[in-house]
């Protein structure tokens, strides 16, 4: 089994930064893709970010130039760097990690971590 756990998540002025990160933990081969998501109050779950396990990157239009993901492999953790913070922000951010069980195995399983709230402020 495998578990994400973020933190970082917080209440912030417009036009502020928050740093988030997640860690997976558990029984596992490699981890593939890592990515954030979010989830705005009465909104479905959007991506937010993806990072490969080769550091090749995705976002989200509304994201772009201003949030940033990375990942530590040795540390199995992914972060997320959102500066210039806006209001419509404002959201629980998941993490989602796809993860390869076993090494006699390509199949990958996805997690998600129980997610953080981020509030900015007007």
């Amino acid at each position: 089994q495998v578990q994400l756990v973020e933190s970082g998540g917080g209440l912030v002025q417009t036009g502020g930064s928050l740093t988030l990160s997640c860690t997976a933990s558990g029984s596992f081969f490699s981890i593939d893709t890592m990515g954030w998501y979010r989830q705005a109050p009465g909104k479905q779950r959007e991506l937010v970010a993806t990072i490969r396990s080769g550091n090749s990157t995705n976002y989200a239009d509304s994201v772009k130039g201003r949030f940033t993901i990375s990942r530590d492999n040795a540390k199995n953790t992914v972060y997320l760097q959102m500066n210039s913070l806006k209001p419509e922000d404002t959201a629980v951010f998941y993490c989602n990690a796809a993860v390869r069980p076993r090494s006699t195995t390509t199949v990958k399983y996805r997690y998600w971590g129980q997610g953080t709230q981020v509030t900015v402020s007007s």
